[in-house]
């Protein structure tokens, strides 16, 4: 097998773009769907400061390093979730990472917050994926705004995107569809919301993992231990398979809805979505009287 573009040897593989790739070209590739994606969706320039929210896993990694490669302003955000055999690995494997490529790194420590997910899962009487999601969202946000950063940025790659998207509208869930895209505009007019990009939406979790082994990229592996069975995997498992049918159809498929399904969602989004205002607590954004993460709070010092 040759290089669609020089002819050298190849060594990866894209049926959906009906191209193999040489390393050097590989990279190439990579970096243009990046900075395509980017572009596309206008989602950040280099007057942006720009902060990325590390979990350890090669997605974030790699996005962090290549936006550094492409000379924009980056520091690194991780939230140490205190999970046993989990979380200490994680949080190494973005230190050494880090310090090794020079990028500054917040750390932000739940069970100094008191929100440790292992007391979280015993405490609540709810799947503790929700919650966990919602503690790391309130946190990227306070911090990057506490910080100030202009945008904050995630490692979410195109299967990411598109199972997401297969969740949403196989419960037709309006607000959810309104707002799902690569680019998520900030609202400072109810408490505050930063800007939230996806700069790796053009790209599959199979072309970021080869970008990871060719950049030599030290990443954490291990899975979360809570997240057996959770649904976001068997749309992942469903996807791939249609896409081993029909390459192509992922990026097509995600592609069509930014075009031509999003903009009539967040039409019916705005008319169906209840009014945000500060948090009693925390002053955070919500459609409640108090927040998520205060009500998880709450009922943790009840359990107590």
């Amino acid at each position: 097998m040759k290089c669609s573009r020089c002819k050298a040897p190849a060594v990866v593989s894209l049926p959906s773009h009906h191209s193999a790739f040489c390393e050097a070209c590989y990279l190439d590739f990579f970096t243009k769907q990046v900075e395509k994606g980017i572009r596309k969706q206008k989602l950040f320039t280099h007057e942006d400061r720009i902060l990325v929210a590390l979990s350890g896993g090669k997605d974030s990694l790699a996005l962090v390093y290549e936006l550094q490669l492409q000379g924009y302003n980056v520091t690194g955000l991780h939230i140490d979730l205190g999970i046993p055999s989990s979380s200490a690995p994680a949080r190494n494997s973005t230190e050494a990472f880090c310090t090794k490529h020079n990028i500054p790194l917040l750390v932000k420590e739940m069970e100094k917050e008191g929100l440790a997910i292992p007391m979280v899962k015993e405490r609540l009487r709810r799947p503790v994926c929700s919650a966990c999601g919602k503690i790391k969202r309130h946190f990227f946000n306070k911090i990057a705004l506490e910080e100030g950063f202009t945008v904050l940025a995630t490692g979410h790659n195109l299967d990411d995107e598109i199972a997401r998207l297969f969740s949403n509208t196989i419960r037709w869930d309006i607000p959810y569809l309104g707002d799902q895209g690569p680019a998520l505009e900030a609202d400072d007019e109810h408490g505050g919301f930063i800007r939230k990009v996806k700069p790796l939406w053009r790209l599959s979790e199979w072309e970021t993992a080869n970008y990871a082994f060719l950049r030599g990229i030290e990443n954490h592996y291990a899975s979360c231990p809570y997240s057996k069975g959770a649904s976001f995997t068997f749309h992942k498992q469903v996807w791939a398979t249609i896409e081993n049918h029909m390459p192509g159809r992922k990026i097509d498929f995600y592609q069509g809805f930014l075009e031509r399904g999003q903009p009539l969602f967040a039409q019916a989004s705005e008319k169906q979505s209840d009014p945000l205002h500060p948090c009693q607590r925390c002053g955070f954004p919500t459609s409640a009287g108090v927040c998520g993460v205060c009500r998880i709070r709450e009922a943790l010092a009840e359990g107590q």
